[in-house]
């Protein structure tokens, strides 16, 4: 049927399809089923492919059985790609009903259906006021608790209310009711029961409506024909807002939490890891076996499937002798996205959610003035502030980037365009190079939270991790946020800079991520300096001269050494008295990994011959040295072993952009 439609009624469509979609794919089984969509869509609806429109697969797709998603989706993800459908329409049709577009204010406040038709255009005006300083997820959860939590409450309990002047016994009965919340919760016996629990969400309830009566008095001030009618006394004094001791408390829980996971990331780390290696292994077992063979991996056995319809010839589904059937290709794309978030989140202690905006255009190069050096930076959209910010990629973080910039290539080298969901805005962002995709049927998908996290439970799971309690020891992806920040001012880094990288606005939201520091301490320390520049002349504190800079650079050029390069800090003195093989800071590069070798066979006949003569003293600081030489060459191997997987960043430039993409937009 859709050879004779592809024929008969248009071939030029069929023409710029074939060459929009990547051969493999088109080819695929899955590509076969999607343009015969494509052509029961073209038959039904009459016209070519261009006068298919979102509608007309949403009608197919509510119509059709469970197993005509797939080609659907594949279908409608190839037309939104060829520009055809408009630059609002969503990204997939994947979970369609679950991400729903964003609502006028008016619609956010009628879902709770108030009766008092006054009030109600007040607090659709006050949310129109609020909108363009809010984001969406915001301007949602305001409508809520003043329209359900405040407004719907007060006419459910005192019917007839027409004024938010609330007298003294209203108020009294709603700050009681805010104050609790009923609970249902199963008995053994297996029937609900209702129970009352304090409300921990209640300060922040009442701090809305609080502003939004002090909000009508300003603005009452400022146009009084518009708002003078609603300035009444507010109902909600400071007092009851007062989240000082639910602050102190939320912050020693996760303190509490934090002291007890930093100990178990290495463990954490190394699971992962484990977990990666023998999902290779696996894989790599089942693609080297013939179809229907029966192959060992890790001592366990699999039968291959018998037949496949991959475009490539190839299949990763086996049954397990005496177990259950398995995509073991899923399984290591499931180990690899794991290991990457462990990695990614461990090294730069990003939020979640910019972890999944994470694109190819987050790879930078930045070029040093002094030296002409290239460092590569990952520039970290903003996601829950509005401020942007830079941070430097280490050599561990280079491997885990460029490992998974290999994976997200396309076929023709370059990054697919995936559109994202913004869950806070409830739109569709535009099409950008996602790090975080896979590939889906054929259909480039970003990756959900949902899926990052069950990844990281997997992962716990195997490592065996427990608390105190003897439960497993769970961790969110906000965890290691929390201990990126404790671990980073723990070793010294001053909690300003760690301001600053980790993105927050005040230094009093980073010591709150801080499960080491006291605030005792911190004041303590702030006081011991204030007091230290009063004392001290006030020329020590005056501006650094155009000499003292030139000597300041000029360390950083002086760091060369016979073995290595010293990287001791500005203007301190050498504490190892300049025996640098001992000295953990001493930089030494792969092509002088010669040189440590024949340092460590002098420092080995050294040894026996003190040993021979009775230099016991000799005997144990050369022995100190010897260990000190064998880190760095183990060190030098390590670095080595992770140079022979892929170190690519591919980073994007002007050139590659132009070769891979004509628009160069990868």
């Amino acid at each position: 049927m859709r050879v004779a439609i592809e024929a008969t009624r248009d071939t030029e469509g069929f023409g710029r399809l074939r060459a929009h979609v990547p051969t493999e794919i088109y080819e695929s089984g899955d590509g076969s089923r999607a343009l015969r969509v494509i052509a029961h869509i073209m038959i039904a609806y009459g016209g070519g492919i261009q006068d298919i429109r979102v509608g007309d697969l949403l009608a197919l797709r509510a119509d059709s059985s469970r197993h005509l998603s797939r080609p659907i989706q594949l279908a409608y993800g190839w037309l939104r790609d060829m520009g055809q459908f408009p630059a609002n329409a969503p990204g997939t049709l994947f979970h369609l009903q679950s991400r729903g577009l964003q609502a006028s204010p008016a619609e956010l406040v009628d879902r709770y259906h108030l009766k008092n038709q006054p009030v109600r255009d007040l607090i659709v005006e006050y949310l129109t006021e609020r909108q363009p300083s809010l984001d969406w997820n915001s301007l949602e959860r305001l409508s809520t608790v003043l329209a359900m939590n405040f407004w719907a409450d007060l006419e459910k309990h005192h019917s007839g209310i027409s004024s938010i002047d609330l007298p003294a016994d209203i108020r009294v009965e709603f700050k009681a009711r805010m104050a609790k919340k009923i609970v249902r919760r199963r008995q053994p016996d297996g029937s609900l029961m209702e129970i009352m629990e304090p409300r921990k969400s209640a300060p922040a309830i009442l701090q809305i409506i609080r502003s939004f009566y002090l909000d009508l008095a300003q603005w009452a001030l400022d146009e009084p024909e518009r708002w003078g009618g609603w300035a009444v006394p507010c109902p909600i004094s400071t007092a009851d807002t007062n989240v000082t001791k639910l602050e102190r408390q939320q912050k020693s829980r996760a303190d509490q939490r934090t002291r007890e996971r930093l100990p178990y990331l290495p463990v954490l780390v190394r699971t992962a890891e484990r977990r990666l290696k023998e999902a290779r292994m696996r894989l790599d077992a089942v693609l080297a076996s013939p179809f229907g063979g029966t192959f060992t991996v890790l001592g366990r056995s699999y039968v291959k499937a018998r037949s496949t319809t991959r475009p490539d010839g190839q299949s990763d589904t086996a049954h397990e002798i005496g177990g259950n059937r398995q995509q073991l290709g899923s399984k290591e794309k499931q180990a690899f996205w794991a290991w990457a978030t462990i990695e990614i989140l461990r090294h730069t202690g990003i939020r979640i959610e910019e972890l999944q905006e994470l694109s190819h255009h987050s790879i930078i190069r930045y070029t040093l003035p002094s030296t002409g050096e290239i460092v590569p930076l990952l520039q970290i959209a903003p996601s829950k502030t509005d401020q942007e910010r830079l941070l430097l990629i280490s050599p561990e973080l280079a491997d885990v980037l460029s490992a998974v910039v290999s994976r997200v290539r396309g076929p023709r080298g370059a990054v697919p365009l995936v559109s994202r969901y913004d869950v806070h805005e409830n739109i569709w962002n535009a099409p950008v190079p996602l790090l975080y995709q896979w590939s889906v049927s054929g259909e480039s998908r970003a990756i959900a939270k949902n899926t990052i996290t069950q990844g990281l439970d997997r992962v716990i799971e195997d490592s065996g991790l427990q608390g105190k309690d003897g439960k497993p020891l769970r961790y969110q992806p906000h965890d290691f946020r929390r201990i990126f920040i404790t671990d980073a001012i723990l070793n010294g880094l001053p909690p300003h800079i760690a301001q600053v990288i980790a993105g927050h606005e005040s230094i009093d939201t980073t010591m709150g991520y801080n499960a080491v520091y006291p605030g005792a301490a911190i004041e303590a320390h702030r006081a011991f300096i204030a007091r230290r520049r009063s004392l001290r002349p006030a020329e020590e504190y005056r501006a650094v001269t155009s000499e003292e800079w030139e000597e300041f650079l000029g360390h950083f050029e002086r760091r060369k050494l016979a073995l290595g390069d010293c990287g001791r800090a500005y203007g301190t003195d050498c504490v190892h008295e300049h025996a640098c093989i001992r000295c953990p800071v001493l930089i030494v590069k792969s092509d002088e990994r010669a040189r440590l070798v024949d340092i460590r066979q002098n420092l080995t006949d050294r040894i026996a011959e003190a040993e021979r003569e009775g230099w016991l003293g000799d005997v144990e600081g050369l022995s100190v040295s010897l260990a000190a030489t064998e880190e760095k060459i183990a060190q030098i191997d390590a670095r080595e072993e992770r140079k022979m997987s892929p170190t690519f960043l591919g980073i994007p430039s002007i050139f590659t952009a132009n070769r891979e993409s004509p628009a160069g937009s990868i």
